[in-house]
């Protein structure tokens, strides 16, 4: 299955005007965004380690927005869908779950470790292991996925394991 994106009015707005700021790449993108392509299709397109994020950032501000869903055959399933957000958090979970929690604070930790090194992460680190909750770990996604982008290895890797965190976060 893949998804579909189509822009916004506030999406062709800034086409035509530029009056959100976006970063030439991120631009870049937005115009690739038609309504047609899945983000399969865009992937192969555009050549960005982190499309993912950058969609997701896209639709989060409302400059785009899911506008269907391919099966494998090519045809929708579903348009205009109530789906998550691309980057969409899962529910809190009602009760304090120490070792979902637990779960997640490795992950960002040992992949930090792994793809970044633990000199220049080291008060991330910290804080990823002082977090209380999910929340607070939340709060830390962003910086978790900007160092894992800006490494090497991190770069090819970053979408597989932002789905991966995603799911215990």
């Amino acid at each position: 299955m893949g998804a579909v994106f189509a822009k916004t009015p506030k999406g062709q707005d800034e086409i035509n005007t530029k009056a959100g700021g976006l970063t030439p790449r991120v631009r870049r993108v937005l115009i690739f965004v038609d309504g047609k392509r899945t983000v399969d299709e865009l992937r192969g397109m555009l050549q960005s380690d982190d499309l993912q994020h950058t969609l997701g950032m896209l639709e989060e501000e409302g400059y785009i927005e899911l506008s269907s869903v391919i099966n494998a055959v090519g045809k929708p399933v579903a348009a205009k869908a109530p789906l998550a957000a691309i980057t969409a958090f899962g529910e809190l979970p009602t009760d304090h779950d120490p070792v979902r929690l637990q779960k997640a604070r490795n992950f960002m930790t040992n992949t930090l470790n792994a793809f970044c090194g633990a000199l220049g992460n080291s008060s991330l680190l910290d804080r990823i292991e002082k977090a209380s909750n999910h929340a607070d770990l939340r709060a830390m996604y962003d910086e978790w996925y900007h160092a894992i982008v800006m490494s090497r290895e991190g770069k090819r890797e970053a979408e597989g394991l932002r789905e991966k965190l995603l799911a215990v976060i």
